[in-house]
């Protein structure tokens, strides 16, 4: 297996960061087969939605998001 692609999203926590990291981690940007590191930034009055992200995405158990 290929080494993973290091992604950073910022605005990670609006409307369309939020919908990018999703297509991201379901593999429709990169292929379903190449492994993801996604690093998500954004401002810190936006840290408690940014974890909600983080959250979520754990919650996919998607195979190729580290």
């Amino acid at each position: 297996m290929s080494p993973p692609i290091r992604v950073l999203v910022t605005g990670a926590a609006g409307q369309i960061g939020y919908s990018l990291c999703l297509q991201i981690a379901k593999g429709d940007v990169f292929g379903k087969e190449t492994p993801i590191s996604l690093v998500l930034l954004d401002i810190p009055q936006m840290q408690s939605a940014l974890e909600g992200v983080q959250y979520e995405l754990q919650d996919c158990a998607l195979p190729n998001v580290n």
